[in-house]
């Protein structure tokens, strides 16, 4: 063997095989004298690694467990246990039904609601070998807009299939988009289909879940009567409190956090743009019954 294949077999040494399955990805069990094969536990890992690498997570995520989360007040708390509570159900269920509701993470900036929207999508990923997706909302959308450009060979429906027929999705975020007929229309495609076929999913917002339709810092007035009924019926609502993580100093602890979370006004968040156009929307009385037309515009794009 050459000196420069010596060196090579040194950097990058031969995996070693699996004892349970021999590298088949199948192992043999043995029940009530019945012997058998079924998946093997490195296949699943496997499996699992590359449909993570394909999550789409972004960097600065990539990081996030539930392990790692910092829950300092009761509200962060009982945010980690219904986390905890979700990947218990979705490990143990055998069907979408037994799965259970997904999750909505609702509070102000900062306070941690991505990273443990990432952290149960990743362990799911991982430990199930699922298909799981994230997405920022308005990236989604960007994506979406984008296809309507003749130069882009990617089709609208190549973007939407994966996103809802994943089996975890995160869509984090939801509320921050402008608002339009097209945007409307759009994330109600989505929402309602993975609605229908029961699929899990996990939503985060900064705006709060408050009945009035006046207040454009509102669930409600961001995203209509019809998606928020669909919202309460898929998803555990969760509320979290907290200081904005992006303001703690250097090398600060859990008491800058602490001091942060006790300070911290209770501020109103910026007044959404295309207001006018979304109170408008949450009068109709066809939005607000329901019996709005979910119509599909094909390839117009929104403003």
């Amino acid at each position: 063997m050459s000196s420069a294949c010596s060196h090579n077999a040194l950097q990058y040494p031969h995996p070693m095989s699996c004892a349970l399955c021999d590298d088949t990805g199948w192992k043999p069990v043995e029940h009530q004298g019945v012997r058998r094969v079924v998946r093997c536990e490195c296949w699943r890992a496997q499996v699992g690694q590359n449909r993570l690498t394909d999550a789409n997570i972004p960097k600065r995520y990539q990081h996030c467990t539930l392990a790692n989360f910092t829950a300092y007040n009761e509200s962060l708390e009982r945010a980690l246990g219904s986390a905890r509570h979700a990947l218990e159900r979705f490990a143990e269920a055998r069907s979408r039904e037994q799965q259970g509701r997904g999750l909505f993470m609702e509070g102000p900036p900062g306070v941690g609601k991505t990273h443990l929207a990432v952290a149960v999508l990743k362990q799911i990923i991982v430990t199930s070998g699922v298909r799981g997706l994230f997405y920022d909302t308005r990236d989604l959308l960007r994506v979406i807009r984008s296809t309507y450009d003749p130069s882009i060979r990617t089709t609208e429906l190549e973007i939407l299939q994966p996103v809802m027929t994943a089996d975890l999705l995160v869509l984090d975020d939801l509320g921050a988009e402008k608002t339009s007929e097209w945007v409307e229309e759009t994330m109600n495609l989505i929402v309602n289909t993975r609605y229908n076929e029961r699929r899990m999913t996990i939503f985060t917002s900064n705006y709060p879940d408050i009945p009035d339709d006046t207040e454009p810092n509102s669930l409600i007035f961001r995203i209509g009567y019809r998606m928020r009924s669909r919202l309460h019926e898929m998803c555990d609502f969760v509320e979290m409190d907290g200081a904005d993580y992006r303001e703690l100093p250097v090398n600060g602890g859990v008491d800058d956090l602490i001091a942060l979370w006790k300070t911290r006004g209770k501020g109103r968040l910026p007044s959404p743009r295309g207001g006018r156009q979304a109170r408008a929307q949450l009068r109709d009385p066809a939005v607000r019954d329901g019996k709005a037309d979910l119509k599909w515009p094909g390839g117009r794009a929104g403003s």
